[in-house]
């Protein structure tokens, strides 16, 4: 016998509430709160290179980047969730109380994983390119030296480059700045497995 579970959904206002104390992080869409897969040493590890190792003022403009605290609000879809990584040029545009709700990042970073890479690279980007801001999407390997570029060419057009290799150079399209992949992944030990 086959039992289904009739699936609780929450306003906006619950989910709030429930996140303030929530123990691990949930996205929110359409009314469902969906927990978030835990992340992995050697995927904070690439987050936080990407994140210390970012100017905060290229070529005299402003830029504030923020890493997984911050939630992103995407109003077209009902939808919050925390990137790993967001950059937002000039001053962060809010969504209700508080600083905690963000609508407004030129780039978002993702670190893939196993069981988010199909999530991140398909209905979550098509979610994120409803955001007007919304340039540059980088998708981070945590497995091997391995990141794509999706860039904004206009509203219905992203081009896709491809980085490889230890000696591998990411330049960004909407911002004057380059990493390396060898300071991308440092420390980062492949040889771990992790659950």
């Amino acid at each position: 016998m086959l039992v289904q579970t009739e699936t609780k959904y929450y306003t906006v206002e619950e989910y709030l509430e429930l996140e303030e104390t929530a123990e691990y992080k949930n996205e929110y869409l359409n009314g469902e709160i969906i927990p978030m897969v835990g992340g992995t040493t050697n995927h904070n590890k690439i987050a936080g290179n990407f994140y210390k190792r970012f100017p905060l003022t290229i070529n005299n403009q402003d830029y504030d980047i923020y890493m997984e605290g911050v939630r992103l609000w995407l109003s077209e879809h009902n939808f919050y969730t925390y990137p790993d990584v967001m950059v937002i040029k000039g001053e962060p545009i809010y969504h209700g109380k508080g600083t905690s709700n963000i609508t407004n990042p030129l780039i978002i970073i993702e670190v893939l994983s196993k069981s988010t890479q199909g999530y991140d690279r398909g209905d979550k980007f098509q979610y994120y390119r409803s955001l007007p801001t919304f340039q540059e999407y980088i998708l981070i390997d945590q497995y091997s030296y391995a990141v794509d570029q999706y860039i904004k060419q206009s509203e219905d057009k992203w081009s896709l480059n491809f980085y490889t290799g230890e000696n591998g150079i990411l330049k960004l399209s909407s911002v004057d700045w380059e990493i390396s992949l060898k300071d991308l992944y440092q420390r980062v030990n492949f040889e771990l497995v992790e659950e």
